[in-house]
């Protein structure tokens, strides 16, 4: 039998320190040949060391890959009725449910919590190293609740622990209320605050990094999970009859949990050193690139060989042939078609988002049917280089961009105040601002009461933080996940069948096959004529003596083999389409085989509807 969470081996040797570093492009790390607690903590320097080994288990590529699919703007484009199509489609089941997530959360959470313990016996021998232990203290505090918050949105109630295991004399671990563990991760992020200093003051040089600034964010966005929806169960009978999708019962804690976001957020907003770039696509550019600017927040690092989320740009990015300049990236993940539609005319997200074409063997830029879109925030072909490798491409995984710390700003005060006030729509605007190029007219009027400002936040989440692994958990603690998975569904298959809103969409578009000659390749989208039915011969033939090539937009011809996924109605992507979508049953996932055999404690606690 294997013991809880996987990680005694670490406890007991703390060899693996030494081993861990390599993903993070800002460390130059000595190779010890081992470590312990005793000396570990000897000095700040090794200290530290024994920190950043702790970030490298805050993240898995699933957070954003099999966790990340199902939902109003992505679906798996693996095989049909396979694992990942299944888990994209909510039929979710013990034996089904990925364990690398859980896992390496509870890694990152042990290596937290040995190194709380051991900073908080520490003395430095002057202000400096006082100052620098206390930097190292707050960033544990802040990884330890980062990586709860990951368990808490998927599983619920799982087992809560904030000493070392060597330290606590029960060895299994049963579930604790989801309550009681985001109030956890809400302290451990006001200490973090108290602790971390700003970003501005130097002593963090990345954004890979916690700063004072990322950790309000975080702060932030705990507090609006903990006061929403999800689906909860009685943790003492686990009568099947008890599950139910709520909040907490505390009226007074879920108002005191908005005030704290909140206040965390114009934290951020009143220090002034974070902004939203001029452009939405310098953004992506930059992080693809290695570039860190005042927007992204916080960063998971990615680079060389030894990465834990490795297939960003590879498995979520655009596809390109094996045989093209940029060599073989093969994205698992589509965009749901409808999403194409859902960004208005001038929304320059849109293009950003959304690769509407992919690259063939001989470097074209091909274009795509709707089926075949792909995801174009993290697309190879505006890196600087290769990269490592194919799977490996050193793109970091953006954990909070402002844009997201405005949003939440807006949607807390909304629910405080119960309608939006001056402040709250003016961070909203300003992310809808820079979304149509900064001009303020293409924006529409801002809604001026609670259900139409929240509706308008939920509806600006998606078209801002699209593909950056929030939405499917976002969409529970609003308590709307059926509903919105219910919806679209049907409007993919409106779209396949040209009816309700998209009775009049192009059937085919015209655009020109043009080669792109090296990376940093300055295409955001291809340019395209929309027909909404086939064009008359003599168009057709104009059209090919211009150098255009003719793509009917529903076919499931594969565009440079990205995958086929034909937008007919009767395409079995499109009738299996959330296929095991049930509410009270798709907001939480189950716990897996392997997570209770590893933990006995949790004999008896799976979700009581499996």
């Amino acid at each position: 039998m294997k013991v809880s969470y996987n990680i005694i081996a670490f406890i007991l040797t703390f060899a693996l320190m030494g081993s861990l570093f390599s993903c993070k492009k800002w460390l130059d790390i000595p190779n010890p040949s081992a470590y312990d607690s005793q000396t570990t903590f000897a000095t700040v320097s090794s200290a530290e060391m024994a920190v950043l080994g702790a970030y490298t288990k805050t993240f898995n590529r699933d957070i954003y890959y099999r966790l990340g699919d199902g939902n109003d703007e992505s679906i798996s484009s693996e095989g049909i009725g396979g694992s990942k199509w299944l888990l994209s489609n909510f039929e979710y089941s013990p034996n089904l449910v990925p364990s690398d997530t859980y896992n390496s959360m509870y890694s990152g959470i042990e290596y937290s919590n040995v190194c709380i313990k051991n900073l908080s016996e520490m003395k430095g021998t002057d202000a400096a190293e006082e100052k620098r232990i206390d930097m190292l203290l707050g960033e544990c505090y802040a990884i330890r609740a980062l990586s709860y918050f990951n368990l808490v949105r998927y599983w619920g109630d799982v087992p809560y622990r904030t000493v070392p295991i060597t330290d606590d004399t029960s060895m299994y671990a049963s579930r604790v209320s989801r309550d009681t563990i985001y109030d956890g991760c809400i302290t451990d992020l006001q200490k973090a605050v108290e602790l971390l200093p700003w970003y501005s003051e130097g002593m963090i040089a990345t954004p890979e990094r916690f700063s004072k600034n990322a950790a309000y964010g975080i702060l932030a966005r705990v507090a609006l999970y903990a006061a929403g929806y999800s689906l909860r169960w009685d943790l003492k009978t686990y009568a099947a009859s008890s599950v139910r999708l709520g909040k907490r019962a505390d009226a007074n804690r879920i108002k005191a949990l908005y005030q704290i976001a909140s206040d965390a957020c114009e934290k951020v907003i009143m220090r002034g050193e974070n902004m939203l770039l001029p452009s939405y696509e310098t953004v992506f550019r930059n992080l693809v690139q290695g570039k860190y600017d005042n927007e992204t927040m916080l960063e998971y690092g990615q680079y060389g060989n030894d990465v834990n989320g490795g297939g960003i740009g590879y498995t979520n990015g655009i596809f390109t042939n094996t045989s093209s300049i940029y060599a073989k990236a093969f994205p698992l993940i589509a965009v749901i078609p409808t999403l194409w539609f859902d960004y208005q005319k001038g929304d320059e997200r849109r293009d950003v988002s959304i690769a509407n074409y992919s690259v063939t063997a001989a470097n074209e830029r091909q274009m795509n049917p709707y089926g075949n879109n792909r995801i174009g925030k993290f697309r190879v072909t505006w890196m600087a280089d290769k990269g490592t490798a194919v799977n490996k491409r050193n793109i970091d995984w953006p954990w909070l961009r402002y844009a997201d710390v405005l949003l939440m700003y807006a949607e807390a005060q909304n629910e405080l105040y119960q309608g939006p006030t001056d402040k709250a729509k003016d961070a909203l605007e300003a992310v809808r601002i820079r979304a149509f190029g900064g001009n303020k007219d293409l924006i529409g009027i801002t809604p001026g009461n609670y259900v139409d400002f929240r509706n308008a936040i939920m509806r600006e989440r998606k078209l801002e933080l699209a593909f950056e692994g929030l939405r499917r958990t976002d969409l529970v603690r609003w308590g709307v996940m059926f509903d919105t998975i219910r919806a679209a569904r049907q409007r993919v298959i409106d779209m396949a069948t040209r009816s309700g809103q998209y009775a009049d969409i192009d059937a085919y578009r015209a655009y020109k096959l043009e080669t792109a000659t090296d990376f940093n390749d300055p295409v955001v989208s291809v340019p395209y004529i929309g027909y909404k039915t086939m064009p008359s011969e003599s168009v057709v033939d104009s059209l090919s003596s211009a150098g255009y090539t003719l793509l009917d937009m529903f076919t499931g011809e594969p565009a440079a083999g990205a995958g086929n996924f034909p937008l007919d109605a009767t395409a079995p992507w499109v009738t299996g389409l959330f296929e095991g979508a049930k509410k009270n049953k798709m907001e939480c996932m189950p716990l897996s085989d392997g997570m209770i055999d590893d933990n006995p404690g949790l004999k008896g606690e799976q979700l009581p509807i499996y």
